[in-house]
């Protein structure tokens, strides 16, 4: 009896599962076509130089040719209109910062960590640094215990903002700069349509501005807009941008009446990766003086938007085929794979490679997909494949991250690929970890 119960609960399991690939295949609409084509000519190029190089671990690959296009693009579209500040968490490598703050002809980074903080004033001393989001003041203490003036001679009172988004946040920070006797530039994070934070009332941002005005160990620095919603809410763009600044607008008229000055000569920063060419030939129609960015210069998959359509993906992940079987099998269900493969013949083979389960989607070969009744893994990822794609075990697979700011910090040193000379020319530490 409880043989036969077992077999039914085996027997259902086995139908819905089947129901479920049916369902996928009735999504997707069409049938998909095999993709036999294996790597292209960019790819195998890519793959011999890796081998030559050494490399047969899961590599994060940064193009130098496609990096300096994007650097190229986002010169063109800022041009003198605005400042450019790059986005370092999204760029986490000191090498790779140096190397755009050169090609892009700036010196202002944003930061999100405070060992990369401490690690970018020790590295990159004449960076001028504001916070991407408002640390805990613990973490504000903590830098300056690690900091030390003669490690760089990066100046914290006139190379730092600090990013605050509250009344109480700026209480803290006050009470920190007296007990450390140490001066602290401040910059307020105000809301102007995202709801994630930061001021939102012109009254709390008046008695802001008053107590940094008033203290002796605080100067105010400017505001922090980010804006990526309008991109992605719903309602016209050119709408949604016009009132971000308007609203960007009303916290600027709210400084000066309470200052009693212009602080068109501060840091005032918006834009974000996504956003950043809508301001083309906005300059002096906006408060902004100032734009952030730093994705699209790697093109990670979550940003192939259409204000990016001239960017090119710059940076990749390889890992070597470590097994490859000539079909897929699904542990205690045979039925399932073919199934699969009937529908869908990119699912006909198998290959088990080094590593996965990472932010990324496969690229090529193409037709590559996972397997999501076989399941995920970080260490031995399924990957799925055609009948007749080229691809050997030793090989390597290529996969496109979905964001930069995490993913190329799981990789160690990035390798840097030269597609002219067909070599892998540079190995570019990533930020440490803290």
């Amino acid at each position: 009896m409880a043989h036969s119960e077992a077999f039914r609960k085996q027997r259902r399991k086995l139908l819905l599962a089947g129901v479920a690939v049916a369902g996928v295949g009735v999504a997707g609409l069409l049938k998909p076509e095999a993709q036999t084509t294996g790597h292209s000519r960019y790819f195998l190029t890519l793959q011999k130089a890796l081998r030559e190089k050494g490399l047969a671990t899961p590599t994060l690959v940064i193009d130098r040719q496609r990096l300096n296009h994007n650097i190229a693009v986002l010169n063109r579209r800022i041009g003198e209109d605005f400042s450019y500040r790059i986005v370092a968490k999204s760029l986490p490598s000191v090498p790779l910062l140096q190397h755009i703050m050169a090609a892009a002809g700036t010196r202002k980074l944003m930061l999100f960590h405070q060992p990369s903080l401490n690690q970018v004033a020790r590295t990159l001393p004449d960076s001028d640094v504001l916070l991407g989001k408002p640390l805990p003041v613990a973490c504000a203490e903590r830098f300056f215990k690690q900091f030390e003036t003669t490690q760089s001679g990066f100046k914290p009172d006139q190379q730092l903002q600090w990013l605050v988004d509250s009344e109480a946040r700026l209480a803290e920070y006050q009470q920190l700069a007296i007990q450390l006797k140490q001066p602290m530039r401040v910059n307020l994070e105000i809301d102007i349509g995202l709801h994630r934070g930061g001021f939102t009332t012109q009254e709390s941002l008046a008695r802001a501005l008053t107590t940094i005005e008033q203290s002796p160990s605080l100067s105010f620095s400017g505001f922090m807009g980010y804006e990526p919603h309008i991109v992605k809410a719903p309602g016209p763009t050119d709408w949604l941008l016009d009132q971000a600044m308007a609203r960007y607008q009303q916290f600027v008229d709210t400084a000066e009446h309470t200052l009693g000055r212009s602080v068109s000569d501060l840091t005032l920063n918006t834009g974000g990766s996504t956003t950043y060419p809508l301001y083309q030939g906005r300059a002096g129609q906006v408060p902004a003086n100032e734009l952030a960015a730093g994705s699209a210069l790697v093109m990670p998959t979550d940003f192939d938007v259409p204000t990016l359509a001239d960017h090119q993906g710059a940076a990749f992940i390889a890992t070597p085929v470590l097994k490859l079987l000539e079909r897929t099998r699904i542990p205690g269900a045979p039925g399932l794979a073919r199934l699969q493969a009937l529908w869908n013949p990119n699912k006909a083979r198998t290959a088990f490679i080094y590593g996965g389960y990472w932010k990324a989607s496969p690229v090529s070969p193409p037709g590559l997909v996972n397997n999501r009744l076989y399941g995920r893994s970080t260490n031995q990822e399924m990957l799925n494949l055609a009948e007749g794609v080229p691809l050997e075990v030793g090989d390597r697979v290529f996969l496109r991250p979905h964001q930069s700011e995490a993913v190329l910090l799981e990789f160690g040193n990035l390798a840097i690929f030269d597609p002219v000379k067909g070599e892998i020319t540079e190995s570019w530490p990533v930020f440490e970890r803290g």
